[in-house]
């Protein structure tokens, strides 16, 4: 394999070993050359293969092990949202919605079914248009000139909105520690992740600056319930992320508000007036469930055209039957009211969880959003795994991490749909899993 690898450049050497890669000649664990040996082999200065190996590492294809040299990286998928298959565990990772506080779309749906849409028709229904022109022109600085795109979900919006604005190993900054979808997202387009850490007012200031300084050209940003920590923006820290990125208006500037319908906390936007690039991305998944893969991006006028271009070479349109159920629930006054109820169910029970946490000598505060982030005096995972002995299935903050070593020593639980006595055992569970492990840590 060593004699496989070829090129006179930087880039001939990294696209080497993408051909390697790619005929399954190297496979992930295997070891690549020391730098001294394939520069030594190809007659090259040690700094370019050095310079691959970065471009390599950064693209996720290779990890460092620094003496233990560098390996291809291993093919473990990123974890995923949702129920965990085959496990007879109490599932408290899940980050769900209650299907049973999502609104019936039966008596909407017989009402909106209609004729068939045929090629060449509008790709927006207008009555949705319409509702959700106002939705977004409320969120969005009314200096700023505005056209919406529909998408398969927030997902899809951002996957796309990526891939119409960089090419591959182009840096990203993500909230740290970040949504799962985004991680996925951004490591399947060869684009490289760069941490921008999160505390109680959202994403810092000192951690945007310094990614901007590392060359991102795109910024995802939670504005309110951000996942999984739960915070959002506060008026302040938004207007402070706005004035760093008035220095840098051609970078693409995404806010994903999945939360918006359901939050009780006000949406402060980092998208100031003179940002030239920027979308915000409101999915209908958290309070219509999350199989309505509907989504409604607003955006700048030159990223929405080029984002309309990227959906030519398929689907070109989200299904209008989707589109006037969407509109027709959106504008119920029955199904409206759901949504506000299951706003106040999940802040309700999250919060009467934290309680019980901090009562049990495990202080704990309630975010927004469907999920709770308990930071643990003792290694999550670890708790995790006690946790399943006593027949839950909970998720470590390790799941979410970019580079913040401090969320593995977090819990994402979804909590909102246990009773009190389910509740109660829970913590008791918990509370007796950190115990083992603080006895653990002192025998050491």
């Amino acid at each position: 394999m060593d004699d496989d690898i070829a090129g006179g450049t930087a880039v001939e050497i990294a696209e080497s070993v993408r051909r390697l890669l790619d005929r399954g000649t190297l496979s992930p664990g295997d070891a690549l050359p020391p730098v001294r040996a394939l520069a030594d082999r190809l007659h090259v200065n040690r700094n370019t293969v050095m310079a691959a190996y970065r471009q390599l590492a950064r693209a996720g294809v290779v990890v460092s092990a620094g003496r233990g040299g560098t390996r291809v990286a291993g093919g473990t998928p990123v974890a995923q949202e949702g129920y965990a298959t085959d496990s007879i565990l109490r599932d408290v990772g899940t980050g769900n919605p209650d299907p049973d506080l999502i609104p019936d779309p039966s008596p909407a749906l017989a009402r909106v079914v209609g004729r068939p849409v045929l090629y060449g028709e509008p790709v927006i229904d207008r009555d949705l248009e319409a509702w959700a022109g106002a939705w977004m022109r409320d969120a969005v600085d009314p200096s700023l000139p505005l056209r919406l795109t529909i998408t398969s979900g927030a997902s899809d919006a951002i996957e796309r909105l990526l891939g119409q604005a960089l090419t591959r190993d182009d840096a990203v900054g993500l909230e740290d520690p970040c949504f799962l979808a985004s991680i996925h997202t951004v490591r399947l387009g060869g684009y490289r992740p760069v941490a921008i850490p999160v505390d109680d007012e959202g994403m810092t200031v000192d951690g945007l600056r310094a990614a901007l300084a590392d060359g991102v050209r795109a910024v995802v940003c939670t504005p309110r319930a951000q996942n999984p920590t739960g915070a959002s923006l506060s008026a302040q820290r938004a207007a402070q992320l706005r004035a760093v990125l008035a220095d840098h208006p051609y970078v693409l500037v995404i806010e994903d508000d999945h939360f918006a319908m359901l939050s009780h906390r006000p949406h402060h936007s980092l998208i100031g007036p003179g940002q030239r690039r920027w979308a915000l991305v409101r999915s209908v998944s958290k309070f219509l469930g999350p199989d309505m893969c509907l989504a409604v991006t607003a955006s700048d006028p030159r990223t929405a055209e080029r984002l309309a271009m990227r959906l030519t070479p398929g689907t070109t349109w989200v299904s209008h039957l989707l589109q006037r159920l969407t509109h027709a629930l959106m504008t119920d006054e029955d199904a409206l009211a759901e949504i506000e109820a299951a706003g106040a169910h999940y802040a309700d029970r999250n919060a009467a969880f934290a309680r019980r946490l901090t009562e049990s000598g495990l202080p704990a505060v309630a975010g927004d959003g469907l999920n709770l982030w308990v930071r643990l005096p003792v290694s999550a995972r670890a708790v995790t795994e006690r946790l399943m002995r006593r027949g839950w299935l909970a998720r470590p903050g390790d799941d979410f991490v970019l580079a913040d070593h401090d969320a593995a020593w977090h819990l994402r639980l979804t909590v909102h749909d246990l009773d009190d006595d389910d509740a109660d055992r829970l913590v008791s569970d918990i509370a007796a899993a950190v115990a083992a492990g603080e006895v653990m840590r002192e025998m050491r």
